[in-house]
């Protein structure tokens, strides 16, 4: 038995489920989110609980499968009530970034600006140096997070460079540091 799978998931107010063909549609508060379910997945709605099981559960595959879209629609559900976010820092001396329309206009010590083209259900604000991404979407959320991350990962000597607010980033020490030390 999957031990995350068995679990039920509360519904809660505002929050409607539609389950059609081999999707699940949840709509909420902040918007709508559509997930194809597996054939080996069956999803039953009883109150204000989304009881989810698999068609063999003795099957090590199946019960992957179980697990995995419990978190899913639990996470679809927690994303049409609260939006997800993360939060990016820009580090190094001249480094900025704006927003421009559907674009992330990043300096970031490049001989050119770099542009990024923000995903639709994405929204993005900048505070100083503090890049923050929300969406309904956790998995969109993360990805382009990980995308902006990826222009400019930030440097072990320094730290210069885009990282994740409660990233820490480990230093080395540079050449001066190993000459004085012998």
């Amino acid at each position: 038995m999957s031990r995350v799978g068995k679990q039920p998931i509360n519904i809660p107010e505002g929050v409607n489920i539609k389950i059609e063909n081999q999707n699940i549609i949840i709509k909420g508060i902040k918007g709508e989110l559509v997930q194809k379910i597996h054939s080996n997945v069956k999803i039953e709605q009883k109150d204000k609980e989304l009881l989810i099981s698999v068609q063999k559960p003795k099957d090590k595959k199946q019960r992957a499968l179980w697990g995995l879209f419990q978190r899913l629609i639990s996470n679809m559900i927690e994303g049409v009530t609260k939006e997800f976010e993360k939060k990016l820092e820009i580090n190094g001396l001249g480094y900025k970034a704006e927003v421009s329309g559907d674009k992330l206009i990043l300096n970031v010590g490049f001989s050119h600006q770099v542009n990024f083209n923000i995903p639709k259900n994405i929204n993005i604000k900048i505070e100083k140096n503090i890049i923050t991404i929300s969406g309904i979407d956790k998995q969109l959320v993360g990805e382009t997070a990980a995308k902006i991350r990826k222009i400019k990962k930030p440097e072990p000597y320094k730290g210069k460079g885009i990282k994740y607010l409660d990233e820490v980033i480990k230093r080395k020490a540079g050449k001066a540091a190993k000459a004085t030390g012998k």
